[in-house]
């Protein structure tokens, strides 16, 4: 899993301006079990480097871009962390490993609970999880020094860059569902906003909760 996506940097390196991931961030795919946070039937087909459903018509994102997308975040042993879209959290455990601490959002209570308990077997100790809409980030524990997002608005939620510390990166995919990118969204510290369009993505689009 780990040859492929270091082979697959080399070939989107124009795309992604560089031809290799932090070594952390490789070490950390490494380190994660990826089969305890996918359904029992497809375990066998856990560490390929592809994407994978879980339920609820959602996925496991592709290793390649769970690595691309925590590079991109430019990680700090002291970061906290917001992550929407918890899935069954893969990509919350890689964020755990890299972070001093993680909170995220996941809208399907299913999922949520899968979650919570897939996280405490693989010991991440580190994680504080919610059930609610995403859009809305988590205001509670803002700021965050970084926030990524695991499934594709139309456009960035403006409560998302509102928590987002000053000098905090954003990492998301965005736009139509058949037009989507992926983006990294830097705010200064005067508070101005640095946007980046890298890859072309496709990723399930951030829902929003029921009204009501």
């Amino acid at each position: 899993m780990i040859g492929e996506i270091v082979a697959m940097t080399v070939f989107s390196c124009g795309q992604l301006g560089k031809a290799a991931l932090q070594r952390r961030v490789l070490d950390a795919l490494g380190d994660v079990p990826r089969h305890l946070f996918v359904p029992p039937l497809l375990r066998p087909l856990a560490y390929l480097n592809r994407p994978l459903p879980i339920g609820c018509d959602k996925t496991i994102s592709q290793p390649f871009i769970v690595a691309v997308m925590t590079d991109l975040l430019e990680l700090q042993p002291t970061d906290r962390v917001l992550e929407i879209g918890t899935g069954l959290g893969y990509q919350c455990a890689v964020l755990s490993a890299l972070a001093r601490r993680v909170y995220s959002v996941e809208l399907i209570e299913t999922l949520a609970l899968q979650a919570r308990r897939r996280l405490a077997d693989a010991g991440c100790d580190n994680v504080e999880l919610r059930i609610g809409d995403g859009n809305h980030g988590w205001p509670e524990q803002a700021p965050f020094d970084k926030i990524i997002v695991t499934a594709a608005p139309e456009q960035i939620p403006p409560a998302l860059i509102a928590q987002l510390k000053l000098g905090g990166r954003l990492v998301l995919p965005a736009g139509p569902p058949d037009a989507q990118r992926l983006i990294v969204v830097q705010k200064t510290l005067d508070g101005a906003l640095a946007t980046r369009e890298l890859l072309p993505v496709r990723f399930s689009q951030l829902d929003h909760a029921a009204p009501g």
